[in-house]
């Protein structure tokens, strides 16, 4: 009797600090992205006038478009926002409401965004035309794996939250670090749109 009064605080103890654990371990993986993107964007200044005498970002971005598609991104972080109050609150149906329209939104942006790269590719500005080009495309193309990647995870959270896996807490924790990951994404993105295509056109 007494031993089990003296593991379950133990027991207790360690289960209390699975959560900050896993917590501080994302922030972890988020600067690792913060410092691969800010490689990237190092990388694309550097190249930001090497186009060999072909095509240039002025040439060829439709800021229109590029707009638009910041447009969806942006809405879909706030509607991911609505989604997390939902879920603190407890009002599982609208949270998966916000989830649904919230990959809806990050849906239509990567259609444009593949869009914009194919309509790239068909004038002859494809990754391998010059180093600019190749960095556009290693920057661009890694935001929107990630977002992919945000996607799935989204989605998975999504039926998870359906069949009722797991405990409430964590799929609550879950939802929370994918939010940071989502916002994350948002802020990398206003600093695309700022620094490659808005500044193409200075």
């Amino acid at each position: 009797m007494s031993s089990q009064s003296m593991q379950s605080p133990q027991h207790a103890q360690e289960h209390e600090h699975v959560p900050s654990q896993s917590v501080f371990g994302f922030w972890a993986y988020l600067m690792t992205d913060c410092v691969l993107f800010a490689s990237l964007f190092a990388t694309f200044a550097m190249f930001a006038m090497e186009t060999v005498g072909g095509p240039t970002g002025k040439d060829l971005f439709k800021l229109n478009d590029v707009g638009f598609e910041t447009g969806l991104l942006l809405a879909s972080s706030l509607t991911f926002g609505f989604a997390m109050i939902s879920a603190t609150r407890q009002k599982t149906c609208m949270t998966l409401a916000w989830l649904v329209v919230t990959f809806a939104l990050g849906a239509g942006f990567l259609y444009l965004e593949l869009h914009e790269f194919a309509h790239l590719v068909a004038a002859g500005a494809g990754p391998s035309r010059s180093a600019f080009w190749s960095a556009f495309f290693t920057l661009v193309g890694t935001h929107g794996l990630h977002v992919t990647l945000g996607m799935i995870w989204m989605l998975v959270l999504i039926v998870q939250m359906v069949l009722k896996t797991g405990s409430e807490e964590r799929r609550l924790r879950r939802l929370a670090c994918l939010s940071l990951f989502w916002h994350f994404l948002d802020i990398v993105w206003i600093c695309v749109f700022s620094f490659v295509y808005l500044a193409s056109f200075v």
